[in-house]
C-alpha cells in the first residue's frame, strides 16, 4: 500500500496546487475586472457543478489516455472552485472605509491589492485551502476509480478495486483506512498552518483569556 499511497498523494498534492495557483490568479483578476468575472466565473459554476465522474472518460480521452495528466486534471476540478470562490469573497470583503483611505493617501490599485485585500482575503483563503485539500484526495480517489488504473504504479482506488476482486477484505479495509488518515492528515497540516499564519492578528486564531 505504501506505493499505492504514494501515487495517489502525489495526484492530490499536484492537484491542489494547481488549484492554488489557478483559483488565487483567477479570484484576483476577477475582482480586479468585473467584466472578467461575470464571463469567467460561470465557466468555474460549471465545473464546480458537473460530477467529475461523468466527464472523467472525456478527459481521458482529450489527453490522448494519459492517465496521469487525466487524473490531475480531475482532482484539480474537484478542488479549484473552493479556492476560487473563498478568495474572491475574501477580496471583495475588505474594510471599505480603509479602501477609501488608500485612495485618499493616492495607494496604487496594486499596493491597495498587496497591503490591504490580500492580508484581508488570507483567512478567507485558508478556509477553502482547508476544504480542498481534502476534496483534492477525494477528486484523486475517483478519477483512480474511473480511470481504471492498474498495475504496479496504480493508486488507492485500484487496490481497493483489487481486493473487492479477489475478496482480500482486510486489504480493502485497510486502503480505506489509509485514504482517510491521509485526508486527516491533510486537514491538520492545513490547519496548523493557518494557525500559523492569523496567531498573531487574527481574531479567530488570536488567543483570549476568556
Amino acid at each position: 500500500l505504501a506505493t499505492s499511497l504514494q501515487v495517489t498523494l502525489t495526484i492530490t498534492l499536484q492537484a491542489l496546487a494547481a488549484a492554488v495557483f489557478f483559483g488565487v490568479t483567477l479570484a484576483v483578476l476577477f475582482t480586479q475586472s468585473k467584466w472578467l468575472e461575470k464571463s469567467l466565473l460561470p465557466y468555474a459554476v460549471i465545473l464546480q457543478v458537473t460530477p467529475v465522474v461523468s466527464i472523467a472518460p472525456l478527459i481521458i480521452i482529450w489527453t490522448d489516455n494519459n492517465v496521469t495528466l487525466s487524473l490531475l486534471i480531475c482532482a484539480w476540478i474537484v478542488a479549484f472552485f473552493p479556492i476560487l470562490s473563498n478568495t474572491i469573497l475574501g477580496l471583495n470583503s475588505a474594510d471599505h472605509n480603509l479602501i477609501n483611505l488608500f485612495q485618499m493617501y493616492g495607494a496604487s490599485r496594486w499596493q491597495t491589492l498587496r497591503y490591504l485585500k490580500l492580508p484581508a482575503a488570507l483567512p478567507y483563503f485558508l478556509g477553502g485551502l482547508r476544504i480542498s485539500g481534502g476534496l483534492a484526495l477525494i477528486g484523486a480517489v475517483v478519477a483512480e476509480f474511473v480511470a481504471g488504473t492498474g498495475g504496479s504504479a496504480s493508486g488507492l482506488a485500484y487496490r481497493i478495486l483489487e481486493s473487492g476482486y479477489q475478496l482480500k477484505i482486510p486489504r480493502m479495509f485497510a486502503a480505506l483506512l489509509v485514504i482517510s488518515m491521509t485526508g486527516i492528515a491533510i486537514f491538520l497540516i492545513i490547519s496548523w498552518v493557518t494557525h500559523l499564519l492569523l496567531r498573531h492578528w487574527h481574531e479567530s486564531a488570536v488567543k483570549r483569556e476568556n
